[in-house]
């Protein structure tokens, strides 16, 4: 059973949330500088949230425990979940956004597409074929896992293509610098949008 505690305020929120198999306190401000704070069991995911966080323009603090005795499984999807409601947290009403965004980034050989839609809809499409199943001890499913759980929580559209490449880190780091990228331009102000950006009234 989860025990989970929320605040926002402005355009950032933070979580704690505490099970049997992890024990996580994430804060999250859209409106950032960067920065960030990367604590967990996860070596591999600490270098990619670091990554997402930098180029996103966010800050981002993860203080994460978890069973990666057992293995990676448990503490990847919990940080996607915790990252995914403190991000909807933080976007309140969504008035002003831009809402959609759809980004390219290279990584030497490798090619990572990722388009959003701020839409109150949870959808993931993932289409991605890894040459290895591992990063070092970083199983590669693991990425799939994490941006479902993201997308899920955070309530978004997210289309997550790698194009090409063949080296496994630089395939995956290109996927979230592009979150990153795509993510900080969907939830950017547009000072010519009024209200919701949406015919219906509400996202």
């Amino acid at each position: 059973m989860a025990e989970q505690n929320k605040q926002a305020t402005g355009r950032q929120a933070e979580i704690a949330r505490k099970t049997n198999e992890t024990d996580i306190r994430l804060a999250f401000n859209v409106d950032g500088t960067g920065e960030s704070e990367i604590e967990t069991d996860v070596p591999f995911l600490n270098h990619m949230l670091d990554l997402f966080t930098k180029h996103g323009q966010f800050d981002l603090k993860v203080d994460a425990k978890g069973d990666v005795d057992i293995d990676d499984h448990h503490t990847v999807e919990d940080i996607g979940i915790c990252l995914g409601q403190t991000l909807r947290e933080a976007l309140g009403d969504k008035k002003g956004i831009k809402r959609y965004a759809n980004v390219f980034i290279p990584m030497d050989e490798a090619l990572a597409q990722v388009a959003i839609d701020i839409s109150n809809r949870p959808h993931l499409e993932y289409r991605a074929q890894y040459p290895s199943a591992t990063v070092g001890s970083f199983t590669t499913e693991l990425v799939h896992e994490f941006l479902w759980k993201f997308a899920l929580e955070a309530r978004i559209t997210l289309h997550v293509i790698v194009h090409y490449g063949h080296n496994t880190h630089h395939m995956v780091e290109a996927v979230f610098k592009a979150l990153g990228r795509a993510l900080d331009e969907a939830t950017s102000i547009d000072p010519r949008v009024q209200g919701v950006p949406s015919t219906k009234g509400v996202l």
